[in-house]
């Protein structure tokens, strides 16, 4: 199976392509520097040159805050890079998964939203992640949507990594602790991805580690299995302002994966012990 992955050069593009070769697959892992998503016709050649198999789209304008001002840019990425892609697709009639976000919803309650509840972004990011989904949906009859969150990956920056540097010179740390969702290990994520794109089972799913915490009882773990005597002050959002609106409630309903054949992820916490026993040995 010939396997197209963009954002091959972020956390979770890196690991579907690492963990597809391990499995056997041609793996194409491209980063923007190889492909332009935003170039309709670099996308269309590209794409029937590859003429894969499958295309898993990780590749996105991530920059949540930065996107409040840098609209035009998230759009053409998130937006127009989606639709461009998901096109390609079709033409060389290849499976298309995209990967979405937690972002697509206002955070409201705290009960898991499932995969039929009503998007309602908050913040421009968010609104262009679903515009994407809305685009794919109506591009292809049938594909994958997948909604992740809160992802660390041993390629690139995440918050595991933040706290990890922080703790070398402090011993105090403020953590928001009234924002709650689901710490997800790419590497958990991207078998699973790998084990989807293999069916036909489409349609939207929710994938993300099992278990809830805030970011401040995610910080507080990361401090306790690295043995790291930092405390962690848990503060309001209110406390912390930033220039894009987070979701509160970021929680999200697993159920519809077990109920269509696949494996749940790991309990977060779990998955965290071993990330950071493999971040110990990538830094050896």
């Amino acid at each position: 199976m010939k396997i197209l992955v963009t954002g091959f050069t972020g956390q979770l593009g890196f690991d579907v392509v690492r963990e597809g070769l391990n499995r056997g697959f041609n793996m194409v892992g491209v980063g923007s520097k190889n492909l332009d998503i935003t170039n309709e016709e670099m996308v269309n050649h590209f794409v029937k040159e590859i003429n894969p198999d499958a295309i898993i789209h990780c590749a996105a304008y991530t920059a949540v805050d930065k996107a409040e001002d840098d609209q035009e840019n998230c759009w053409n990425v998130n937006v127009n890079g989606t639709k461009y892609l998901a096109s390609a697709a079709k033409e060389v009639n290849a499976k298309f998964m995209y990967i979405s976000t937690d972002y697509v919803f206002d955070g409201t309650g705290e009960i898991p939203f499932v995969e039929t509840d009503e998007p309602n972004p908050l913040g421009y990011y968010g609104r262009t992640k679903l515009e994407a989904e809305k685009e794919v949906q109506s591009l292809l009859s049938e594909s994958f949507i997948v909604r992740i969150s809160w992802v660390f990956g041993i390629n690139g920056n995440n918050f595991v990594k933040t706290m990890l540097r922080l703790a070398e010179n402090r011993d105090v740390l403020s953590v928001v602790g009234d924002q709650v969702g689901s710490p997800t290990n790419t590497f958990d994520l991207s078998r699973l991805l790998l084990d989807m794109i293999q069916t036909d089972n489409y349609g939207i799913y929710h994938a993300t580690n099992e278990g809830f915490c805030s970011w401040a009882d995610f910080a507080k773990e990361i401090f306790r299995l690295s043995g790291k005597a930092v405390k962690v002050n848990s503060i309001p959002t209110a406390d912390y302002p930033t220039r894009a609106v987070r979701p509160a409630n970021s929680r999200m309903s697993k159920q519809k994966l077990i109920d269509n054949g696949f494996e749940g992820l790991p309990n977060w916490k779990e998955s965290l012990e071993q990330y950071l026993k493999a971040l110990k040995h990538e830094v050896k």
